[in-house]
């Protein structure tokens, strides 16, 4: 007693109330804080738990991406894919007001300088086609060719040509016809095995400058596709070669809405008659002096002149410094 009377004397009751008053002001905020950092559903995240989080979100993308689709935020991953679509879809709308003439309905081209290995001019600008997924040249300042060939039927000069591009390391493009498909379904698998690409040449090889209504259209390209699947198990490449070269501007919508890009050439020359088939020295000095930067190559695979040279002929090309691009390349498609 005598010791708490001393106590008293020291420190005032006033003076312990406050200090009591303190003490109990401590305790209770610490055992806030323990409560809201142990809690699994408090509102304060523990430094854990807070880094979990930002791991989440920031490191692992697809993770972030199932967040916010349970939480129904957008995905900034289906946003960026979106803007992408939306900026090819915008690519391909041509200027207000704008619409594309072609002079003639016959694909032609114009060498200034033949011999020069400048890009020849043709119907049309190459800026002006891709407007309607038209091409029929790369660009000039690189030395790639594109190489294809059109396939209207089989008639035993397939075999060589593979067997150079093969030798070669070469991957073209094979325009094949209905007739083809039907004749040598064993050679348009060797085609496709041997990893070169397969486009759409129409089925009977008509002028599809003349066919205006899109079922028909759609018709003689349906058809390609459909018995090339038949007899290979794989789908037909989205490129459409018009036969002869014959087509419009309402050709080339048509193929755009089907999904094709139309494919015509800027070098080319007089192999595909039969009766009339040039020398090797006729096709070397035509093929040569018409090569140039960026070219889209169209050889006959009925040509017995190009089953015979084309060895020798991609030589010569590799001796001038190019090289071999896909029409993916060319397209993007």
């Amino acid at each position: 007693m005598n010791r708490l009377k001393n106590i008293s004397k020291r420190f005032p009751v006033k003076m312990i109330g406050i200090s009591l008053l303190l003490l109990t002001l401590c305790l209770t905020g610490c055992s806030s804080k323990k409560d809201k950092s142990t809690d699994p559903t408090g509102t304060a995240a523990s430094p854990a738990e807070t880094e979990e989080v930002s791991t989440t979100d920031d490191a692992n993308p697809a993770n972030a991406s199932e967040a916010s689709d349970a939480s129904g935020t957008a995905d900034p991953a289906t946003d960026t894919d979106s803007e992408t679509a939306q900026t090819e879809t915008a690519k391909k709308e041509p200027p207000a007001g704008w619409e594309l003439t072609l002079p003639k309905e016959d694909w032609g081209l114009f060498f200034e300088h033949p011999g020069s290995f400048e890009q020849p001019s043709g119907n049309a600008s190459p800026e002006d086609l891709a407007w309607y997924d038209a091409y029929y040249m790369g660009n000039a300042e690189d030395k790639v060719l594109y190489l294809t060939f059109d396939c209207g039927y089989e008639n035993g000069n397939t075999e060589p040509i593979l067997a150079a591009l093969k030798k070669h390391n070469v991957k073209a493009t094979f325009f094949v016809t209905g007739a083809f498909l039907e004749s040598a379904p064993d050679m348009a698998k060797k085609i496709a095995e041997e990893g070169h690409t397969v486009g759409n040449h129409t089925y009977n090889h008509p002028d599809m400058a003349a066919i205006a209504d899109l079922e028909s259209f759609k018709k003689e390209l349906d058809d390609v596709s459909d018995l090339f699947y038949e007899i290979t198990g794989t789908e037909l490449a989205p490129y459409y070669r018009p036969p002869q070269g014959k087509c419009n501007v309402d050709n080339l919508k048509m193929a755009q809405e089907l999904g094709y890009a139309t494919v015509f050439w800027s070098l080319a020359h007089v192999d595909w008659d039969q009766e009339n088939q040039p020398s090797h020295e006729e096709a070397f000095e035509v093929i040569t002096q018409r090569t140039h930067p960026g070219a889209v190559v169209l050889l006959h695979a009925i040509s017995q002149t190009n089953g015979e040279i084309l060895d020798e002929m991609l030589t010569r090309w590799e001796d001038m410094g190019y090289t071999f691009g896909t029409l993916k390349d060319l397209t993007g498609k």
